[in-house]
C-alpha cells in the first residue's frame, strides 16, 4: 500500500505568510502609558510648583535663588509661551484645547515609536499645565527668571519647560528621522 501524503494548505494555518512578531517592538499599551504618564508627571509637577510659589510670593515679588542669576518671581502671563502676545489668555485657552486634541489624536495615529510617545507626552503635559492656569485664573503663573544682570531669559514654568524640550526633540527628529522609527524598522 502506498502512503498518501498531503501538503498543509494555507487555510489550515491562519497566520501563514504573516511575518513573525517582532520581540523587540514596544507594545502599543506601553507607549500610551508612557505618553499619558509623562504628561501627568509634567502637569502635577507644574501645578504643585505653581501652588507652592503663590503660597509665599505676591504677584511681581521675587526671591533670589542663585544670586541674581536665577530667581523665583511670581509673574502673571496672560499671553502665550514666553510671554508672547500679552492679553490673549482666552484665545490661547481655546487654542490650547485644540492643541491638546491634536496631540492626543496624533499620538493615536503614530506607530510604536517610544521617542514620539516621550516627545508628545512632554508636549501634552506642558499644554495641559498651562491650560489649567488659563481656564482657572485667566493667566499662566510663570516663576523661573534666569539671566545675568539686565540680560534675562523669558520667565517660565515647568509646563513651558516640557513644551520647550518637546520642541527640541521634534526639531531633532526632523533632522534625524531615524530617531522616531521603531526598533523593528532598524532590523
Amino acid at each position: 500500500m502506498s502512503e498518501i501524503r498531503s501538503e498543509p494548505s494555507i487555510e489550515a494555518h491562519p497566520n501563514a505568510g504573516a511575518l513573525p512578531a517582532d520581540p523587540t517592538a514596544t507594545p502599543r499599551t506601553t507607549n500610551w502609558a508612557t505618553f499619558l504618564g509623562l504628561a501627568g508627571v509634567i502637569v502635577v509637577a507644574d501645578q504643585l510648583t505653581k501652588a507652592w510659589l503663590v503660597s509665599f510670593l505676591a504677584p511681581g515679588q521675587s526671591v533670589d535663588v542663585l544670586g541674581d542669576t536665577i530667581r523665583l518671581v511670581f509673574s502673571q502671563n496672560n499671553g502665550g509661551l514666553f510671554g508672547l502676545f500679552h492679553g490673549q489668555a482666552l484665545v490661547f485657552g481655546l487654542v490650547s484645547l485644540v492643541v491638546v486634541a491634536v496631540i492626543v489624536l496624533y499620538h493615536a495615529r503614530t506607530d510604536r515609536s517610544m521617542y514620539l510617545s516621550i516627545t508628545l507626552g512632554l508636549l501634552l503635559g506642558g499644554a495641559v499645565g498651562n491650560l489649567i492656569d488659563r481656564l482657572r485664573l485667566g493667566y499662566v503663573v510663570d516663576f523661573v527668571d534666569a539671566g545675568i544682570g539686565a540680560t534675562r531669559w523669558y520667565t517660565f514654568n515647568i509646563a513651558d519647560t516640557g513644551v520647550s524640550f518637546a520642541i527640541v526633540l521634534l526639531l531633532a527628529a526632523s533632522l534625524w528621522p531615524s530617531l522616531t522609527r521603531r526598533r523593528a524598522d532598524h532590523a
